[in-house]
């Protein structure tokens, strides 16, 4: 796809900022009037796939508005792929692609050629944009509803076409807010696929700003969580959930007073959550064969075992209790 091969060039031409963050935030802070929406953001992201969290009112739109450049930083500054926001932004407008979670279409006018002027606005020729403006609507499963006036698009069709805009010019950085806002389960999964397909194909990073949890941990490995304009939470994905402790809840049948005894003692916490149900956080070194050992030396039988980790959800609702965080 002649999408990518942009991205290529741009690459080629920019290649010491292969090696800077994706997104450098330096203190960032943003006010509106006098209403802090913003406070001193600091951190560097480097996922490939980026998910950007928090309740309404958080500061998440406000965060991807100013790197942007829609919204100038009251204090601090932010770099993108190292280019500053402040001093460096019709650069940094060449890297970027933004789907925004709002309609911004004009009135009367086919995917084609919305897509074909937001790929001229991106600095690509009439021709070559025209070009790739074929390329993006096929590869977003448009094609053959290109020509259609966009007045005339289903709900779904609207979110692939401005996500067809959002990579007609090939950026090595997309903006997805809210993706999948309001989409059936047919067409959300879709959406997933192909944001998924833009990260694995490495051309492109990827910010990817919803209240849908779920959307977050299916496509991304790092997450910022905001609150209240600051940073609460920051973790890659995976590593956060390997460190994670683990929980365990058995299904026991002999003396379950002794058994839980012995695991207090091995440095377990644990809860009895029923005549045969215990419920077991493991500490650091412990393993699960531990507990069958102590099992088998007060002639326990362990029944049944569910194995569980954090999920995305128990980290944000643990970021929301606990207040603010740092990278």
């Amino acid at each position: 796809m002649a999408v990518a091969a942009t991205v290529q060039e741009q690459a080629s031409l920019r290649d010491p900022a292969n090696f800077a963050p994706v997104i450098d935030l330096n203190d960032l802070s943003v006010k509106f009037g006098r209403r802090p929406i913003l406070q001193s953001l600091r951190g560097e992201l480097r996922g490939r796939a980026i998910g950007l969290l928090g309740p309404n009112g958080a500061g998440k739109t406000t965060l991807i508005h100013t790197l942007l450049g829609f919204h100038p930083p009251s204090s601090g500054t932010a770099h993108i792929f190292g280019q500053d926001i402040t001093t460096d932004a019709k650069q940094i407008r060449l890297l970027i692609g933004y789907m925004p979670e709002r309609d911004s279409f004009i009135a009367g006018m086919s995917a084609v050629h919305f897509v074909r002027l937001m790929a001229e606005l991106s600095g690509l020729p009439s021709e070559a944009a025209l070009e790739r403006a074929h390329e993006a609507l096929f590869y977003v499963g448009l094609g053959e509803a290109r020509y259609r006036s966009l007045d005339t698009y289903s709900l779904g069709m609207k979110q692939l076409a401005k996500l067809a805009q959002a990579i007609v010019h090939g950026p090595r950085l997309i903006f997805l807010d809210e993706p999948t806002n309001g989409l059936d389960p047919a067409a959300r999964q879709r959406m997933i696929r192909l944001v998924r397909e833009i990260r694995d194909s490495g051309k492109a990073n990827i910010v990817l700003s919803s209240h849908l949890l779920r959307d977050v941990e299916e496509c991304c490995e790092e997450i910022l969580i905001l609150k209240d304009g600051r940073l609460a939470v920051y973790c890659n994905l995976e590593e956060e959930r390997k460190s994670n402790r683990k929980f365990l809840l058995l299904e026991t049948r002999g003396d379950q007073e002794k058994f839980t005894t012995a695991i207090g003692e091995l440095g377990c916490d644990y809860a009895i959550t029923g005549d045969h149900r215990v419920k077991v956080v493991l500490q650091g070194g412990i393993e699960v064969r531990d507990l069958y050992r102590i099992a088998s030396q007060f002639d326990v039988q362990i029944r049944r075992m569910s194995y569980k980790r954090d999920s995305l959800e128990d980290i944000f609702l643990k970021a929301m209790e606990n207040g603010h965080g740092s990278l």
